[in-house]
């Protein structure tokens, strides 16, 4: 792996070779520049089009899109004279002759060009764009899900499929870059739905709701420093243009069914938006088996258990929110968000179990049947207020952002193993509930200054304030009732406070030669915990630097090559600082330990992008990441384990601990091939995973997951698509990860003049179930499992869309936010 990214490196600095050869700004070329804003309010147009064509030409030769703050820069220009026009749909044209690109004026700018929005009203507007569905950025990936067609009627998780260096396993374990430690933020912020259960809080979201994912492998100093996999950014759908619009999203299935509304108006100065959605995920039952076999220390006694059995399972969600928007003055805007989450799941299963136990030779065979149920809930409310002011200078602003967030959960289960075969052993059960709060506060202000044309700086600050707890109540069975064991009950609460301060630059060198991003975060944490059976503990405090830096080149206009370093945390979760036993399996039990360490990571990522005529594309990344104190759950085979006043046989504890490092290399591929009505994207990650734990042999696990995604235009509004994933199995340091395979069919079929479409999907319809196998071994034991999991499903999904938009602007505002009286009409459209 190590000689493919010194290749990769090979061909990539043959690229920069080649291009500094004859580089695109060198002398013979020039560029032109400006910034496009509304006529009437004097703010940016985005997406506005800039074409340039040669004189008594009808069709242009180069051009550019605005960026968000309306500037648009071209390069590559042949010296001459030229027309240049602006255009953006509820505007009229603007025209400018006779710009001229010479040997003495090659760097061109037009400066503020205003564009006048048309007075009227358009009623019954379809507009219909094709986004690309990844755009690489500096400093992020973005995935466009809008013509995603086996997505639809599905949730998150089924998006997270489709995305540039992102897996999902069978369970819903989410990696980047092969990394689980990700930092998973909505709309830019934090929520607390991602600390109970993030598998659940993303099955919870319809991908009808996704408007595009970030994917961040290299964060800024702006971001956290949390998260040594980088941060995955799930942005929903809102709308921000005069008038009343909405969505409606149905789907039913066999296994899923979603629904989502969304409803946005704004008039003026003032918008607002609501939304609710649901899911529900219908009982489906997963037979497994698992066969162990474990020796005492002294290797004289031997014993085999084998579990066979089944378990039902179900899953529902519900979310909705209201937002506010207020332009106050031009240079004003305050933005106001609530949304409230729930989610949980049931699971309710019966094992036979068959255990024999050799001593020398002379065995004993005992059977049992384990009957267990479980139930999650949770509740999450977020509430966030921005203000962001801008200034007279361009890109100068200020944002400030408070967001709260609080969720509250339940866990409750009973287990009862009751012995079969004529033992007169008597049963063993316990039922236990478990509550806890979740509240998190982030404050934050930050403040971007443009210091010359080709070098900007950020700075700001920010405070993180955590309280998690939680309480345990359970009964043992005792005498043929359930009495309350106060030995198996207890509180736990957790205390965290983070402050931050980061600075950072973007810049652009050598006659925009290199453009980048560079800057350090620095962050001190302090953390305590407390205990029903304790006093305080007091977690030792810790600061950490964590430096960033992305660099980018473009080789010309369709080429581009960058490469960035940071250095990130990740924090313990609670779950593995909890130091209590969960008892729910008496066979496998889990605890914490509050005296973790964060782990460390350095992660390197060089990247090359490349675009073709008719829209092809490549992105290729090579990384390389390089973890201390690594944060993994280890197994240990204990023949007794005592919990309070029981004492349990043949138990697997499992706890997370800092193990030595981990090493992960290698490569991702994305590419993109338009041919005739067919359109091919292949996302393939190929890794190496290097584990090294002091005391024990170094563990080397290779990793591939390759998926292919294959649509086809059947015209007359009608497209279907092809998706098949490949996951491979992994070794892990006690282990084998399981692989897996799976694959969808869709169609859909817009109508209603494409306001409406009606979707059908198909999910493994030829397999009823994907069996997963997996391996776990220790010192004195090992053991082999395998899942039959029911993914073959059949849906059927319906969208309309409806309400109309006005491309009308407001009247100009003074710097009061009072309307002046000799100016158009009202409405922002774009």
């Amino acid at each position: 792996m190590r000689n493919i990214c010194f290749i990769l490196f090979l061909v990539i600095a043959g690229f920069g070779a080649k291009a500094q050869t004859n580089p695109p700004g060198n002398a013979n070329t020039g560029k032109i520049s400006g910034k496009v804003n509304d006529a009437s309010n004097n703010t940016p147009v985005d997406y506005a089009t800039i074409s340039i064509f040669k004189p008594g030409s009808t069709s242009p030769f180069n051009g550019a899109s605005t960026d968000p703050k309306g500037n648009f820069k071209i390069d590559n220009i042949a010296p001459g004279t030229y027309i240049v026009t602006v255009e953006f749909l509820g505007y009229k044209k603007q025209t400018i002759n006779n710009v001229t690109v010479s040997d003495a004026n090659k760097n061109v700018s037009l400066g503020i060009i205003l564009l006048s929005p048309i007075q009227n009203q358009l009623k019954d507007v379809v507009i219909t764009a094709k986004v690309p569905a990844v755009e690489n950025k500096i400093d992020k990936l973005v995935y466009n899900p809008a013509n995603d067609l086996t997505s639809q009627g599905g949730v998150a998780l089924d998006v997270l499929q489709k995305v540039p260096m992102v897996s999902v396993d069978i369970n819903g374990n989410v990696e980047l870059m092969g990394n689980t430690n990700i930092q998973f933020l909505i709309n830019g912020k934090p929520s607390t739905i991602f600390g109970s259960s993030i598998t659940d809080a993303l099955q919870a979201i319809p991908a009808s709701q996704i408007k595009n994912i970030e994917v961040i492998t290299n964060p800024g100093a702006k971001y956290d420093a949390a998260g040594t996999g980088g941060i995955i950014n799930i942005i929903l759908k809102d709308n921000n243009v005069q008038g009343v619009n909405g969505s409606v999203n149905l789907s039913a299935g066999t296994r899923l069914e979603n629904g989502s509304f969304n409803l946005n108006a704004k008039k003026g100065k003032i918008g607002v938006g609501v939304f609710f959605s649901g899911n529900g995920q219908l009982t489906s039952t997963t037979p497994s088996t698992a066969d162990r076999t474990s020796y005492s220390n002294t290797r004289d006694t031997v014993t085999n258990l084998n579990q066979k059995g089944s378990s039902a399972f179900k899953r529902s969600g519900y979310r909705s929110g209201f937002s506010l928007n207020w332009d106050i003055t031009p240079k004003d805007a305050l933005t106001a968000a609530v949304n409230f989450n729930h989610f949980g799941n049931q699971s309710n299963g019966v094992t036979n179990q068959n255990q024999t136990t050799a001593f020398g030779a002379t065995s004993l065979d005992t059977m049992s049947v384990n009957n267990a149920f479980s139930k999650f809930s949770t509740n999450s409310t977020d509430f966030s207020l921005a203000y962001k002011k801008t200034f007279n200078r361009k890109d100068q602003e200020l944002d400030f952002l408070y967001n709260y967030s609080y969720s509250s959960t339940t866990n409750d289960y009973s287990q009862l193993q009751s012995y079969t075969g004529g033992l007169t052993t008597p049963a063993i059960g316990s039922i236990g509930s478990n509550p806890g709060t979740d509240k998190e506060t982030d404050i934050s202000i930050d403040y971007t200054q443009p210091i010359t044309k080709d070098f900007t700086i950020e700075t700001g600050a920010k405070a993180t304030i955590e309280d998690i707890n939680n309480s345990v109540a359970t009964q043992t069975l005792t005498d043929g009732d359930y009495v309350y064991n106060p030995f198996q009950s207890y509180t736990f609460d957790y205390n965290r406070k983070i402050f931050a301060y980061y600075l950072s630059t973007t810049f652009s060198l050598f006659n925009n030669f290199l453009d980048g991003k560079a800057g350090v975060r620095y962050e001190y944490t302090t953390a305590t915990s407390a205990t029903s059976d304790a006093q305080d503990v007091t977690i030792p405090s810790y600061g950490i630097f964590s430096p960033s830096f992305v660099l980018s080149h473009k080789l010309d206009k369709t080429e581009s090559i960058k490469f960035s370093y940071s250095y990130r945390l990740q924090r313990p979760g609670y779950n593995s600082l909890n130091p209590f036993d969960n008892i729910s399996d008496p066979h496998n039990i889990s605890t914490g330990d509050p005296d973790l360490k964060p782990e460390l990571g350095h992660n390197f990522e060089l990247g090359y992008n490349k675009s073709f005529d008719k829209g092809a594309n490549i992105y290729i990344a090579a990384f390389y990441r390089y973890n201390t104190n690594d944060l993994q759950s280890f197994t240990t085979f204990l023949p007794t384990y005592t919990v309070g006043d029981i004492t349990y046989t043949d138990v697997s504890l499992t706890q997370t601990y800092n193990i030595g490092r981990e090493v992960n290399e290698g490569v991702n591929l994305y590419a993109s091939l338009p041919a005739g009505k067919f359109t091919f994207r292949s996302n393939m990650f190929f890794a190496d995973r290097i584990t090294t734990n002091p005391g024990d042999p170094q563990v080397s696990g290779f990793a591939y997951r390759i998926n292919l995604n294959a649509s086809y235009d059947f015209g007359h509004d009608l497209a279907g698509e092809f998706f098949i994933n490949d996951r491979s199995s992994q070794r892990t340091i006690q282990g084998t990860n399981p692989g897996f395979v799976f694959y969808n069919f869709a169609l859909r079929k817009q109508i209603m003049k494409k306001k409406a479409s009606i979707g059908l999907t198909a999910a493994n319809p030829f397999n009823q179930y994907v069996n997963v196998s997996s391996n776990t071994y220790g010192p004195n034991f090992n053991q082999n499992s395998l899942r039959q999991i029911p993914l073959r499903s059949f849906g059927v999904s319906l969208t309309y869309k409806f309400g109309k938009m006005e491309f009308k602007k407001d009247k100009p505002r003074d710097d009061n936010g009072q309307q002046q009286d000799d100016s158009g009409t009202g409405g922002a459209g774009k």
